[in-house]
């Protein structure tokens, strides 16, 4: 039996080819809602070849809710214009709230690295000593930093 995945082409899920690619003439395309706004009535759309076309007669967009570290709520409005939308990279770019995450998670891993890296701050943070003196030049930079 074949085991086959859904794309603008029938194909095998075991090959490596694009799952969704422009449709043919004689094809029909069969698209999920995706806005949480349910449609007043099914709709029949003739002409639509592409996925750009099909993204704008929809025009997808939804209300997602995130949760902060705080325990608070932001909501953000997301709009899918193309299948690049769905990336990773495509939800961040439309989001103000994951733009912020995803810079502190940059940060955070740079800090990493130099942390793997840089032998002298090794071994400063192995003494007890320069760890603490260390610590105490952070704070003082944070303090700085913040105006208290």
């Amino acid at each position: 039996m074949f085991n086959y995945g859904i794309g603008g082409n029938e194909r095998k899920i075991d090959q490596a080819a694009e799952g969704i690619a422009d449709i043919p003439q004689n094809r029909t395309l069969f698209a999920t809602r995706l806005t949480g706004d349910p449609a007043p009535r099914p709709e029949m759309v003739y002409d639509l070849k592409t996925t750009e076309e099909v993204f704008a007669h929809y025009q997808p967009e939804t209300e997602v809710e995130f949760i902060t570290a705080d325990g608070s709520f932001v909501n953000e409005n997301l709009r899918m214009r193309s299948l690049g939308d769905f990336s990773k990279k495509g939800i961040i770019a439309q989001s103000a709230f994951l733009q912020d995450l995803d810079a502190r998670s940059d940060a955070y891993q740079q800090v990493v690295r130099h942390l793997k890296v840089n032998k002298i701050l090794k071994a400063a943070l192995e003494k007890p000593e320069a760890k603490a003196a260390l610590l105490g030049i952070f704070q003082t930079l944070v303090e700085e930093l913040s105006g208290d």
